[in-house]
């Protein structure tokens, strides 16, 4: 009979029989009561009940029972701390056991146990199985080092667990070094502060080699995975580790393939890279990576995201392998995609032909996706090969023949970036061009479109009419295309003055008057600004001469790229962000892997500033316009100087024009700009550029602080009564306490400790108090604090736990920590970083809270607010409500992005709530509540 009779339900009392059973004096009764208690445990019953019958269970021979006890006690010992405990005595004796699967598993268990009580009893049994004679007890042993140290690391350190650790790297058997490598690097990663014992060495490299052959398969990553950390003395090491590395190419695991190639990069970097050592190896990596294409799509997908790294840190490992990136018919769409970008990275005038033939193939496919892929993939041909430019523009011109409006629209785009990287070379197709101009519907294609007709203006005979035409529309086309619009009749105007005033005049009306866009208005306002008072710059500022664009816009910039080749078989190499920008919460100390310099290239310096260089920041994102916080990117900052509803005074109506007379400038003279009712200054002439706090008018201050509380009463601190508060101060935080001598004798030798905090706070230099403090005294001292000190969650998490001594007695006190003096004067994000977090942070983050009873308008919020550092990114008015868009950064890096939506005469404000660490949202809205109710 199978198992599945333990999953059917019974008639009787359930939990009544079976602690019969379990108290039976039959072996196997008792097994099959067991059994049902784990069955009903698996389908969500709670059996909590039967506990203390299921540990009596644990005295026995048979190990089928003790792993199935060990299994319900995992699961209920957390539940039941007091009761585990009974468990204590048999664990530490099955840790003797003669059979050393039992004493494996009994350890296993016990670290798999989070219970701070049975911790301490832990600590024995832990040792003697790390020296355990049976090479399966070591090695589950090690990794019960790691479980140990996430639940107390103090205790893990004290007990010299560390250096045994340390010591299993030089074991005699491999899956041993391999889980105690496994161990370590989960240490590192959690540790919170830096742990220079466990740092690799030659001479381990040299013992995890030697495990490295016979190693189980994720062993074997695992042992990889720490070499890569290692950089080599000279090329003679790097060569060496390479050597005794290569044949893991010819694994089976994916896994184990990829990890030996990050290894490999990142020792060909120290190599002399003229040598045919390294021609070697570029010719042994194109293989396994072919290989990794012909498993299954998700594992090609992973590959494809690895090789698209590798071919743009090293592009000739797989140049003349073109054709396995060809797309197949059955690939699912996300291979596709991946497949399309390594070609185009891999294109070179040898290969464009053949190239070129696929990609026009791939644009008659039914996928409207991959086609617009496609079309985009060969404008990219013809920018990155010079030399088949014109037979890529030929293939486009093809496809525009088709008639198909997706084909079209995508086509119309890449010929836009065709004639900026090579002007007045294909100009003789924009007829064709203008042909389809009654079929473009999306933003980009028309936005395109009317980029062309306006740089072009002078070759178009109609250009002021097919300009026309979309005036007709503006208010309801998209922002993209009425930037383009705006800039493009502006153009026209500047070549053909004598015909299209009337229509200049008419653009910059609707985009100064008629829009709520600030980013148009503002555009609108400068070139109403430049032809009314200086034609001459206008002409240079509109039709200067554009940079050509480069030949690859998506590459990883060099700095990034090198960290994610250190970072290749991981989520980072899939993502190709940085592990810190998708990580947080692990509490370890954040180290940057970098490439080693590579030899012969690079001074000693110029790694440094390799290793300081900033991170690239984020492609632009272009926002949807149904997009409420897509159009952050186009928000002003700051109150407008005028209403959306109010316009500015009319234009000037300008004098009849004198074709005979001065031509451009005189037309441009008679465009005049309104001195009020502008975003660009007043009196007509335009205004400095201004910083954030002259925008609000204020400068920096210190943030707000609160009112002292006692802290410690004179009963608890026999006589030593103490009121404190927090408070920042330029830029450091500070604990400010108020002394008071209630006793009947002097003070003298006070000093000060905090416990582990969520924070890690710690004083950052020793109290000072003016001594002695006699009887009926007070003194008032200033303790500044750093934030480097150890961490441990606390609940709340602002909870500050501290010890003050002096010559009487040591005084304990519990305070919390004013949430808002935590935030950092460097929580201010970048508009598109913002909108780009808001998108990546899921939906089911986001919280709301309420808060009552403020009596502030949107321009004294956001003032209060930036006191405190608390930055206003961007504000906005929906129908008549206020919209404040705010970012900030606690002390422990942990950033939140914040809605704030105001309604004018409602006391009530709507605070919406997004971060990665969603446990700091209580803390947030207190900062809130305290700054906008009191500073």
């Amino acid at each position: 009979m199978t198992d599945s009779k333990y999953f059917t339900t019974n008639k009787k009392g359930e939990i009544f029989e079976l602690r019969g059973e379990l108290n039976s004096d039959k072996k196997d009764r008792k097994r099959e009561a067991v059994k049902k208690v784990i069955a009903s445990m698996t389908v969500g019953k709670d059996v909590s009940a039967l506990f203390p019958d299921v540990i009596n269970c644990m005295q026995t021979d048979n190990l089928e029972l003790k792993k199935l006890v060990y299994l319900y006690l995992m699961n209920y010992a957390k539940s039941q701390p007091d009761m585990a405990i009974m468990a204590v005595n048999t664990f530490v004796k099955d840790c003797e056991d003669s059979n050393p699967l039992i004493r494996a598993l009994a350890v296993r268990t016990m670290g798999c146990i989070r219970v701070d009580k049975i911790t301490e009893y832990l600590c024995e049994p832990l040792q003697k199985c790390l020296k355990d004679e049976d090479p399966y007890v070591r090695k589950t042993a090690a990794v019960c080092v790691a479980k140990l140290y996430d639940i107390n690391a103090q205790l893990v350190e004290d007990r010299g667990f560390l250096d045994m650790l340390r010591d299993l790297l030089s074991d005699s058997n491999p899956m041993v070094v391999a889980n105690a490598v496994a161990a370590i690097s989960e240490i590192l990663e959690t540790s919170p502060t830096p742990l220079n014992m466990l740092e690799v060495n030659s001479q381990i490299i040299n013992k995890l080699l030697t495990a490295l052959n016979e190693c189980t398969e994720w062993g074997q990553v695992f042992i990889l995975d720490a070499i890569s950390n290692y950089t080599p003395k000279d090329d003679r090491e790097a060569q060496s580790i390479t050597e005794r590395i290569t044949p893991r190419l010819a694994h089976a695991n994916s896994a184990v393939v990829l990890s030996s190639i990050k290894v490999i990069m990142k020792l060909m970097e120290m190599m002399d890279p003229s040598s045919d050592y390294i021609s070697m190896l570029v010719k042994k990596l194109s293989p396994p990576l072919i290989t990794l294409l012909s498993a299954e799509p998700e594992i090609q997908y992973v590959a494809l995201r690895n090789i698209n790294l590798i071919v743009q840190k090293r592009s000739d490992i797989l140049k003349h392998e073109m054709k396995v990136f060809f797309v197949k018919y059955n690939d699912p769409i996300y291979v596709k995609l991946e497949k399309l970008d390594i070609m185009i990275r891999l294109t070179n005038q040898a290969n464009i032909a053949q190239v070129l033939a696929e990609l026009k193939e791939y644009a008659t496919e039914v996928d409207v996706d991959f086609v617009r892929k496609s079309v985009r993939a060969i404008g990219r041909c013809a920018i990155k090969v010079e030399q088949a430019a014109e037979r890529c523009v030929s293939t486009l011109l093809d496809l525009i023949q088709t008639k198909v409006n997706y084909v079209v629209q995508e086509a119309i785009v890449v010929i836009k970036d065709i004639f900026r990287k090579y002007p007045n070379k294909y100009e003789s197709i924009i007829a064709t061009l203008c042909e389809n101009l009654d079929t473009l519907d999306e933003p980009e294609a028309r936005a395109s479109m009317i980029w062309i007709i306006g740089e072009y203006a002078e070759r178009i005979d109609n250009a002021d009419e097919l300009l026309e035409s979309f005036l007709d529309g503006f208010q309801d086309e998209n922002a993209q295309v009425q930037l383009q619009l705006l800039t493009a009749i502006v153009k026209l105007f500047l070549k053909r003055p004598t015909d299209t005033q009337e229509l200049v005049q008419q653009v910059l009306s609707l985009a100064t008057q008629d829009s709520d866009n600030p980013d148009l208005r503002d555009r609108g306002y400068i070139y109403w600004r430049l032809l009314s008072t200086d034609p001459a710059a206008a002409k240079e500022v509109v039709l200067a001469e554009k940079p050509l664009i480069s030949e690859e816009t998506d590459l990883i910039e060099p700095t990034l790229l090198d960290e994610l080749i250190c970072h290749i078989s991981s989520l980072a190499s899939v993502y190709h962000k940085p592990p810190n920008s998708f990580v947080e919460g692990r509490g370890g100390v954040p180290v940057r892997k970098v490439l080693p310099p590579r030899t012969g290239s690079t001074t000693p310096e110029d790694a440094v500033q390799t290793e300081a260089a900033p991170q690239l920041p984020q492609a632009t994102v272009i926002p949807g316009a149904d997009s409420l916080i897509g159009d952050l990117l186009d928000m002003d900052l700051g109150p407008p100087t005028q209403a959306y509803g109010q316009h500015p005074p009319p234009m000037a109506q300008s004098a009849p024009v004198d074709l005979l007379g001065e031509g451009l400038d005189s037309l441009l003279g008679g465009i005049s700009m309104p001195t009020g009712g502008n975003d660009m200054g007043v009196a007509g002439a335009p205004s400095s550029v201004a910083g954030l706090g002259d925008i609000f008018g204020f400068n920096p201050v210190n943030s707000y602080v609160p009112a002292q509380e006692i802290w410690l009463s004179a009963a608890a601190g026999k006589g030593l009564e103490i009121h404190g508060n927090f408070a920042r101060r330029n830029g450091s935080l500070h604990m400010d306490l108020t002394f008071h001598n209630k006793a009947m004798s002097t003070m003298t030798n006070f000093a000060i400790q905090f416990n582990k905090n969520s924070f890690g706070l710690l004083p950052s230099s020793p109290l000072q108090v003016p001594m002695p403090l006699l009887p009926n005294q007070s003194v008032n001292a200033s303790l500044p604090l750093s934030t480097t000190g150890p961490v441990q969650r606390m609940e709340p998490l602002n909870l500050l736990q501290v010890a003050v001594k002096n010559n009487i007695d040591i005084a304990y006190f519990s305070c919390n920590i004013a949430a808002h003096v935590l935030l950092t004067e460097d929580g201010e994000m970048e508009r598109k970083r913002f909108l780009e977090t808001w998108k990546e942070i899921p939906s089911v983050n986001e919280k709301q809270y309420e808060i009552t009873d403020v009596q502030h308008n949107a321009e004294t919020v956001v003032q209060k607010l930036k006191n405190n550092n608390i930055a206003t990114i961007a504000k906005r008015n929906v129908e008549g409500q206020d919209m404040l868009y705010q970012s900030l950064k606690f002390s422990n890096q942990v950033q939140v992005l914040a809605e704030l939506k105001i309604q004018p005469g409602n006391s009530t404000f709507t605070l919406s709530l997004k971060s990665k660490a969603p446990d700091v949202y209580p803390m947030v809205y207190e900062s809130y509540q305290t700054i906008l109710h009191h500073a």
